[in-house]
């Protein structure tokens, strides 16, 4: 896949992950449906939920480390700064032939545009949190995040 037809596909899935309500239950619950899944897989990762700054899950499966946990913080950074996937910001940065690191002008100890990051975006309002993965490479962290926000989305009622 080039990198345009990427950037397109991420752009996509956030048009269409967008929840009509979020609260504390269902933060929990797409944690737990995260950490189930990645657990039934034998996946070594970490689990962050956050909705307006604050966490309302966090998880390490067994082979997570603490750096896992850096990686969390500063993939969100990303989202809570650009409002969109940490995947989908250095997707941007490589379209445009430019490097994230470089060209963002961003402390790379802070903020890191590699995949596993997701906003949390709600109908009428934005982005309100994020969700995010880190123990895999950068698209299987991004892809499992999407998979479960997509049977969440699609479970969840209307308001």
């Amino acid at each position: 896949m080039t990198d345009r037809a990427l950037l397109d596909e991420l752009i996509a899935q956030e048009q269409r992950l967008v929840f009509d309500a979020f609260g504390a239950d269902d933060a929990w619950e797409l944690g737990a449906a995260l950490r189930e899944t990645a657990r039934d897989r034998g996946l070594p990762v970490a689990i962050s939920v956050r909705r307006n700054g604050q966490r309302l899950f966090h998880a390490a499966l067994s082979g997570a480390s603490a750096d896992n946990d850096g990686w969390l913080e500063r993939k969100c950074a990303v989202v809570d700064r650009y409002g969109c996937s940490s995947l989908r910001v250095g997707e941007q940065f490589r379209v445009a032939g430019k490097s994230f690191e470089i060209d963002s002008l961003l402390d790379p100890t802070v903020y890191a545009a590699h995949g596993g990051a997701f906003p949390i975006l709600l109908r009428g309002t934005g982005c309100i949190g994020t969700v995010a993965v880190s123990g895999l490479p950068q698209l299987d962290d991004h892809r499992l995040v999407v998979e479960v926000l997509e049977q969440r989305v699609a479970s969840s009622p209307s308001p």
